[in-house]
């Protein structure tokens, strides 16, 4: 009886061991399946994928929503599931702060940096950045990447938005100098609203920027200011009181967000302005000293390959800064749209223009006293 029982559990054991094997040589072949690169990549990315392994984490500091993002950590971690993601969203000028005093204080931080301030995020960058050729740089716009460095991640038009039940049609206006002409009208008085350049390092950029390619600037800033514009730090905040009426225009909007928000909120209007429309583009970096830079340039590569950035077109809501992308949502639709009116904001040196201590202030002085703020 002892016999056929011992016998029996033998027999059991053996079994098992057979399915232990089994599923252990299944998971070796999975394992070599995902270690091996992506198509088209050097086939010494096999290595960043193994040592990724090794780290199995990554910290990520962001400007973009977890709203926003969700979708593409979601993605990222279905690629690869050994990575555990923690994913802060900061506004643009608390990432910086933060960032800045943690590397100058050599503790942790960020892995890596996906920044909507073009030109903080380059400035950072500039400091530091690891030095890293992503196998998809080559799809990307000459202008989306400077120095193996920094990298832009998206393609996203500046709008002006309207309150569609209290804007008439006829009244929407379609270039910078029309916006000026209306505002002039007192129905708008106090009812304009735009990105405090003080406290919005996007804000600042934008104004910056536009400072540059449009030589009627400051009258259109002398006409905003004439009609009591009023400024905030939060695109939702603007984007909020423009739907409720408590605003009827805003000018310089992440045309992204707007229109995430315009198809649920059918009070919000959207016009790309036709004479210049400034895009900015998501910068993203890798820090030098990454704890875990194998998964920070899983992360990069990612965020730039087709798979990521269709994310970014469909789910995330942003605009592709890919031209092969489905759909409209990428360089390719926005071109068809906007065409000439378009103005990438390149990500290179000229973004840090302003940034030095009183080229800001004097710009913020002369923005301030223009707009009688």
């Amino acid at each position: 009886m002892h016999g056929n029982n011992s016998s029996s559990n033998r027999a059991t054991l053996g079994r098992l061991w057979r399915r232990v094997a089994t599923v252990a040589a299944l998971a070796a072949v999975a394992g070599a399946a995902q270690a091996q690169a992506p198509a088209g990549y050097p086939a010494s990315y096999a290595q960043v994928i193994d040592g990724s392994k090794k780290e199995a984490r990554l910290v990520v500091y962001s400007t973009t929503d977890s709203k926003a993002a969700d979708p593409l950590v979601k993605d990222f971690q279905a690629l690869y599931p050994w990575i555990q993601v923690e994913y802060n969203d900061m506004n643009s000028t608390e990432l910086y702060n933060r960032y800045l005093s943690e590397q100058a204080a050599g503790g942790n931080s960020g892995d890596t940096v996906w920044n909507s301030s073009m030109d903080s995020a380059l400035k950072l960058a500039k400091q530091f950045a690891l030095q890293y050729d992503s196998p998809e740089r080559a799809k990307l716009p000459d202008w989306a990447s400077w120095q193996n460095k920094a990298y832009g991640t998206t393609f996203e038009p500046a709008v002006f938005v309207y309150n569609k039940r209290l804007v008439s049609e006829a009244e929407v206006p379609r270039t910078h100098e029309a916006f000026a002409k209306l505002v002039a009208d007192p129905k708008y008085k106090g009812k304009v609203t735009s990105y405090d350049i003080e406290k919005s390092a996007v804000g600042f950029m934008l104004a910056a920027q536009d400072a540059k390619v449009d030589p009627k600037y400051w009258d259109f800033i002398k006409a905003v200011g004439a009609a009591g514009v009023l400024v905030q730090s939060s695109t939702g905040t603007m984007l909020e009181r423009v739907s409720s009426g408590e605003n009827l225009l805003g000018y310089n909007i992440l045309g992204p967000y707007a229109e995430a928000k315009a198809k649920k909120d059918p009070s919000l209007g959207i016009a790309y302005p036709t004479d210049h429309a400034l895009v900015l583009s998501r910068v993203a970096f890798i820090s030098r000293r990454a704890k875990n830079p194998n998964a920070a340039k899983l992360w990069l590569d990612y965020l730039l390959s087709k798979r990521g950035q269709e994310v970014i077109a469909h789910q995330a809501e942003l605009v592709s800064v890919r031209n092969d992308i489905e759909g409209d949502n990428d360089v390719d639709g926005m071109t068809k749209k906007l065409g000439k009116a378009l103005h990438p904001i390149p990500v290179d040196e000229s973004l840090l223009d302003y940034l030095e201590q009183n080229k800001r202030l004097a710009f913020i002085k002369q923005w301030r006293e223009s707009a009688g703020k």
